[in-house]
């Protein structure tokens, strides 16, 4: 497996703590440590040819990137799925390994989950009266919104690029979205063009804020003229936040449509918790108490990711700015790499997400045959945009920044060079 560097780097006095991606192993080492140079990163190692695609019966076989990725995970920079590895690891680990000792394991959890969780989940949303309720991971709960609350022949407003997931469980119960194409500015849904999409079978809006993949955030006004239309026609509003901690000012919907919005958060992103499998939803009680019907985890969520989410939760404060101005120094290298790439574009510029996407359609490249080049070549994980939107998905790649600057390290050096080996006609970079 080939890979250029390591985690190991200098912290400066106000940068977040780091800990390494899944799996990563090894300490973090400082300047003048084996394998850094001067300055304190690690010294980039030599390339190792990428490895063949495996053979079934003399046919070759799809890439499977991500068993790949874990298959190396402890040499992967996981800029592929909007994980976050910027959080201090004190904390976290601290209450896991108390819980371990504790052999808490060996138990059910409370049933609706550690009361003072749901508190901190409350309080970090900002809304006062609703009502929280604990699933394995926001994907958990958009499932549970989906089934419970759309019927067949209803339709859901929705966009193009998604997070197209949520359209699959909306499929999954029968209804459709109507897909509103936001591949050009402003990059998101308007008010506007909801309103004017509205139709006798709509029953529901999406509001994925910041969006996935794009990074577009919502303006305070367009949320609230939002809300205000899912109110006046009766419809539901499903406002996902998931990345709401890397926005500059989010805004909830719920501020303004209490009683018809339900708002899913998870702490995968914020908290760096992706591979527990935490997060939720939070409407009115009686909204929670229609979609808790459809709920499977009737005896608790893992109490593992209970444990943790607290002790995220707790100290979030702490960390979360320090997190934020990482992500988005990150970003902005990402954007002076691609700026110097002839053709090479970002849609969406700053990110209020910890995701970009890299619009590579005048390159003339898949962005399967990118994300395959860079990750068996370079440890350098990003992800085709084929699965974020039917329509767009050929024409870019997504690529995550919530990382230790020596993953982004690895991105500036390997990108222009996989773009170089793949392009019909290599760019000439920009001096």
């Amino acid at each position: 497996m080939a890979h250029a560097g390591s985690r190991s780097g200098r912290r400066g006095a106000n940068d977040v703590s780091r800990r390494t991606s899944p799996g990563r192993r090894g300490e973090e080492a400082g300047p003048g440590a084996p394998g850094s140079d001067v300055s304190g990163n690690s010294a980039a190692k030599a390339v190792k040819p990428a490895r063949a695609r495996s053979t079934r019966g003399g046919e070759i076989t799809p890439f499977d990137a991500f068993r790949y990725a874990h298959a190396h995970r402890s040499e992967v920079a996981w800029l592929s799925q909007n994980t976050n590895h910027l959080v201090p690891p004190g904390p976290i680990r601290t209450a896991l390994e108390e819980a371990i000792r504790e052999r808490r394991y060996e138990g059910y959890p409370y049933g609706p989950g550690d009361p003072e969780l749901l508190e901190l989940v409350v309080q970090d949303l900002g809304l006062a009266g609703v009502t929280p309720f604990l699933t394995a991971g926001g994907t958990e709960s958009l499932y549970m919104i989906m089934r419970a609350l759309l019927s067949a022949g209803d339709e859901v407003i929705a966009s193009d690029p998604s997070y197209l997931i949520i359209h699959r469980f909306v499929e999954l119960s029968g209804a459709r979205t109507r897909n509103l194409d936001i591949y050009a500015p402003p990059f998101r849904l308007t008010s506007e063009r909801v309103r004017e999409a509205i139709g006798p079978k709509t029953r529901m809006i999406l509001l994925i804020d910041p969006l996935n993949p794009l990074g577009s955030g919502y303006p305070r006004e367009e949320v609230r003229a939002i809300a205000e239309i899912a109110h006046d026609h009766h419809l539901l509003l499903l406002n996902d936040v998931t990345y709401r901690d890397f926005a500059d000012a989010p805004t909830l919907a719920a501020e303004f449509d209490p009683e018809s919005t339900l708002t899913v958060w998870s702490v995968s992103k914020n908290c760096g918790l992706a591979g527990l499998r935490i997060g939720g939803f939070a409407g009115s009680a009686d909204l929670v108490r229609n979609v808790a019907r459809f709920n499977t985890n009737d005896l608790g969520v893992n109490i593992l990711a209970q444990v943790a989410a607290l002790a995220g939760l707790r100290t979030k404060a702490t960390w979360i700015g320090g997190v934020r101005r990482q992500t988005r120094a990150n970003g902005a290298r990402i954007k002076a790499t691609v700026d110097a790439i002839p053709g090479a574009t970002l849609p969406v510029y700053p990110s209020q997400a910890n995701m970009m996407v890299i619009d590579i359609a005048a390159l003339g490249i898949s962005p399967e045959a990118v994300q395959e080049e860079l990750l068996q070549k370079y440890g350098v994980f990003v992800r085709a945009g084929n699965y974020l939107s039917t329509t767009h998905g050929k024409k870019f790649v997504r690529v995550s920044f919530s990382n230790p600057p020596e993953d982004i390290d690895r991105f500036v050096q390997h990108f222009p060079e996989a773009i170089r080996t793949l392009a019909p006609q290599a760019p000439t970079p920009v001096a």
